[in-house]
């Protein structure tokens, strides 16, 4: 947004802005943020940074946990939730050291960073694009309760199909189970709140390219958006998430991207579409090439899908990321490729035809994923398949040009699956995740203390006691 302090300055007199916030991304994706009154912000602060104690977002400890937060001006934004006028920026964080900062290599931003610059190094390109799919599900109310000698959770929205019989003020007009996909007013109820989060993101600089109702009937959403660069998708994606959610209570609503919050619903995934180019040339397109894709393409396929199981550690980082990939809900749970294919794990679009659309996408990613760690990892491996020209087809991953969810569970065998928890998602990342730490992309602490962390996660849910257990073995 400014290229110097001064044009920071004059746009805040102009608008009236008070104070200035600094979003910081934690170890699991979250921002965090610090605030300051716009007087603070000199050039001291662009350079020297501001202190703050980075032991408390999760990272491995340094020799010091104290850190300084650099603000980048280039992404600065006004921050249109904020009852005092403010203008918001993200930005990287830096250990302090003598003579000079230097980065810190766990800091999300930086391993994105590392990621563009590996591949730059390498001459294989200069660029990724990507273009994620942002599902979600909007609910009128949520409530959930985790006690020793309780375990419940709750959520409604008006539209939903087991309020047909509500008996209050009731217009029907529900959306039926896994019926909602491009469903009309007034069966869609928030179409025009989607409107108002795109022109909030068109606003943020962020390309909307359309939205619609999602499958799920209880209030499932996508919004999908123009292709960038994969550290500028990542400021993004934190963006549209924050945009979305933020939005939605204030209109009295709560939006959530947990990938399975519905039982027997539609899920919502981040599908992560992507091409590379080098000196403005796409790379991912040949005309005699399977689906019109490159062997450049392929070798990126095959890595994707040779390292796919360790992805899932950071594209799907969550328990409740498994309840998702499961057969019957256009997710994908095995691993290979196929053109139009949505039960495949890569799927090619028939419809990018050029060869500057030329592309595929990566299907199995959900929001509960840190967008700079995610997108990075899926880099990292498709350099590695470029590297070790791993073609797909010769590796056993396809092409599946038929629905993968018909074959028989004998068939089903035959072919390599995505993890099916968490634990074994941090399996295979432990026994394959040398393809990250190559170029010092992904720091060796780092990936540790992913794991360990997890591992936490993943130990509370499996400890926990669940309602169904109750219904299932109470009685015996």
């Amino acid at each position: 947004m400014f290229h110097n302090l001064r044009e920071a300055k004059d746009f805040c007199a102009e608008k009236g802005i008070s104070m200035v916030d600094f979003m910081m991304v934690d170890l699991n994706g979250r921002w965090r943020h610090l605030t300051m009154p716009v007087d603070r912000l000199t050039e001291d602060t662009l350079a020297s940074g501001v202190g703050f104690d980075g032991s408390n977002y999760g990272f491995a400890p340094v020799e010091s946990s104290d850190m300084v937060f650099i603000p980048d001006l280039s992404n600065a934004f006004l921050d249109e939730f904020a009852q005092v006028p403010t203008l918001a920026m993200i930005g990287d964080v830096f250990v302090i050291d003598v003579p000079d900062n230097r980065r810190f290599d766990q800091d999300p931003r930086n391993v994105a960073l590392h990621a563009q610059e590996y591949m730059q190094k390498l001459g294989v390109a200069d660029e990724m694009r990507i273009g994620p799919e942002f599902e979600f599900y909007v609910f009128d109310h949520v409530s959930y309760d985790v006690r020793p000698n309780l375990a419940k959770y709750c959520v409604d929205t008006k539209q939903a199909p087991w309020n047909t019989g509500e008996e209050s003020h009731n217009l029907g007009y529900k959306m039926r189970y896994k019926e909602g996909y491009h469903m009309a007013p007034p069966m869609d109820t928030l179409s025009d709140f989607r409107s108002r989060v795109a022109m909030l993101m068109e606003k943020q600089g962020i390309q909307v390219k359309y939205h619609h109702h999602e499958v799920g009937g209880p209030g499932q959403m996508e919004i999908e958006v123009e292709f960038g660069g994969m550290l500028e998708m990542a400021d993004k994606t934190m963006m549209t998430k924050y945009l979305i959610k933020n939005a939605a209570v204030a209109e009295g609503k709560t939006a959530t991207f947990m990938p399975k919050p519905i039982f027997a619903e539609a899920g919502n995934g981040m599908h992560v579409h992507m091409h590379l180019f080098k000196n403005g040339k796409p790379l991912f397109y040949d005309a005699n090439g399977y689906s019109k894709l490159s062997d450049t393409a392929l070798y990126f396929i095959g890595g994707l899908l040779t390292h796919a199981g360790a992805l899932c550690a950071f594209t799907n980082p969550s328990t409740n990321s498994y309840k998702r990939l499961v057969p019957g809900y256009e997710a994908p749970v095995t691993i290979g490729y196929a053109t139009s294919n949505r039960s495949s794990v890569i799927r090619i679009p028939a419809y990018a035809k050029s060869p500057a659309s030329k592309r595929f996408e990566l299907r199995s990613p959900d929001g509960t994923c840190n967008p700079y760690y995610a997108y990075a990892a899926i880099l990292m491996a498709g350099l590695d398949g470029i590297q070790k020209k791993i073609d797909p087809q010769k590796a056993g991953y396809g092409p599946y040009d038929f629905n993968l969810y018909s074959l028989s569970p004998q068939e089903q065998k035959k072919i390599r699956q995505l993890p099916k928890s968490l634990d074994a998602a941090l399996d295979a990342l432990e026994q394959d995740h040398g393809f990250l730490t190559v170029g010092g992309v992904f720091p060796q602490r780092l990936i540790d203390i992913w794991i360990e962390e997890k591992r936490k996660d993943a130990a509370c849910y499996n400890q926990l006691p669940h309602p169904v257990e109750f219904d299932m073995y109470y009685d015996l």
